[in-house]
């Protein structure tokens, strides 16, 4: 439905992936010890389904007092379980707390908007707000830390950092902030967003290539990254400051 809205049809306008992070997966091992890992979860962009983040919570609290006799029986049952009901292939990575106990965070690439000395004052999703220099032929890529939109669910605030990556006339940086500031009141799910504002600077900036990446506050243990583009490869799963 959310596609419809859109008007992105069958043959979507982009590709890309979902990169869900589980950072509170236990189980039981075979002597009733409980074991602990984290996982990174692949799934593509051309999937007809999407999995709501408080039933994938619920789902994984169900495996804590169930055996498994290794951590690869847990991850085939995961995937699995799964893909059954995404109707698609997924990728899935299990790291033991070794792997993960030193991992960093990282910063995007590109040049952050957030400093720019600008007024803000419109919260609901305004295309019209993006403006373009059309004398002007860019490849770069800018990114805000000051995301924010809504769970329809729950309506609790979403927070993220968002990468657009994009090759064509350039887009006026400070109508690029306040389109996503715009989205402060916006209830919709993850990948939803993304889209919308894939499908949104794609339809008012004509960029010849353009990526939009979005990274999410992790919520019930888990954070969605969805990555839209029609240009470039899904980048690294980095870790920001606040995930």
């Amino acid at each position: 439905m959310t596609r419809q809205r859109l008007g992105v049809g069958d043959a979507l306008p982009f590709f890309g992936v979902d990169v869900w992070n589980l950072w509170d997966l236990s189980w039981l091992g075979p002597d009733g010890r409980p074991q602990t890992a984290t996982a990174e979860i692949v799934v593509p962009a051309d999937s007809r389904q999407i999995v709501e983040s408080k039933s994938l919570k619920l789902y994984l609290g169900s495996l804590a007092m169930t055996r498994y006799d290794t951590p690869e029986h847990l991850a085939a049952v995961l995937v699995d379980d799964l893909e059954a009901v995404l109707d698609t292939e997924i990728g899935l990575k299990l790291r033991p707390p070794r792997q993960t106990d030193g991992q960093r965070t990282r910063r995007m690439p590109g040049e952050c908007l957030d400093g720019i000395d600008v007024g803000c004052d419109v919260y609901d999703v305004d295309p019209d707000l993006l403006r373009v220099d059309a004398g002007e032929f860019v490849r770069e890529d800018l990114y805000s830390n000051l995301l924010r939109s809504l769970c329809p669910v729950t309506g609790q605030p979403d927070l993220a950092g968002v990468l657009i990556s994009y090759a064509g006339a350039r887009i006026e940086r400070e109508s690029l902030l306040r389109y996503v500031v715009s989205y402060r009141r916006h209830a919709d799910y993850h990948e939803a967003c993304v889209e919308r504002m894939f499908m949104d600077i794609l339809e008012r900036c004509r960029p010849e290539g353009l990526s939009v990446y979005a990274r999410y506050q992790r919520r019930g243990g888990i954070d969605i990254n969805p990555f839209r583009s029609n240009f470039e490869r899904p980048p690294k799963n980095l870790r920001l400051w606040r995930q």
